[in-house]
């Protein structure tokens, strides 16, 4: 009965005092480029300078897990294996970050990290990994969600944008072409007018001719009379 009050009674605190930590599922790196592995937690307690992180790598191919940084209110990146002089701390701990940064990649980095993140009294927390792998600059392509998202976000607006350049285009040759005709039609209109006017001007003319004809013709009358 004691044990089972025991086993209960670490299991309530287990759930109340315990740290959440989060980190990259998957990260990708090119040999001799470098690579921030991402670690983040939340506490329900303030941090202070208890607080301890470790970052472990088992390899891919199997093999024994290391420890390869270690942080207590100063940064200890391991001193010996493949990771020596090539882990640097990236992380503030007033912040709740605990990220690292391996320089340098190989191949041989390829393989599992974990982020242990300790804040007393929460000494308890979930136990994430990151898979990194490494690939050569020369085979080394990956579409990745950012990029992905920022095609489909800006693709349809481009196509939406071109669309409308077109449209505006054949409305402003559309319009171009009304004014022309336009034109075309005034000048073809004043034409015709004046062609108009000028029969009439003649025939003002030639009546004018006529009556004058005429009252020389009575004139001559008269005379002869």
């Amino acid at each position: 009965m004691g044990l089972g009050c025991l086993l209960l009674l670490l299991l309530v605190v287990s759930n109340v005092l315990s740290v959440y930590i989060k980190v990259d599922d998957e990260v990708y790196g090119v040999v001799g480029d470098q690579v921030k592995l991402r670690c983040t937690f939340q506490s329900d307690f303030p941090t202070s300078e208890k607080v301890t992180v470790d970052w472990t790598y088992k390899p891919q191919n199997g093999g024994p897990l290391e420890t390869i940084f270690h942080y207590q209110r100063e940064a200890y990146p391991t001193t010996s294996g493949i990771f020596k002089d090539r882990v640097v701390w990236k992380g503030n701990i007033p912040w709740k970050d605990a990220s690292i940064v391996i320089e340098d990649l190989t191949l041989q980095d390829n393989g599992t990290f974990s982020c242990t993140v300790k804040n007393p009294p929460d000494v308890f927390s979930n136990l994430p990994h990151t898979v990194l792998m490494v690939t050569e600059k020369s085979i080394f392509f990956r579409l990745t969600e950012v990029s992905l998202l920022s095609i489909l976000v800006f693709a349809p607006s481009t196509l939406v944008l071109i669309l409308l350049f077109v449209r505006m285009g054949r409305k402003y040759s559309v319009l171009g072409q009304r004014r022309k005709s336009t034109k075309k039609s005034s000048i073809e209109v004043s034409r015709e007018t004046g062609m108009d006017q000028r029969p009439g001007c003649l025939m003002r003319v030639c009546i004018r001719c006529a009556s004058c004809m005429e009252d020389s013709d009575d004139e001559h009358d008269v005379q002869e009379r």
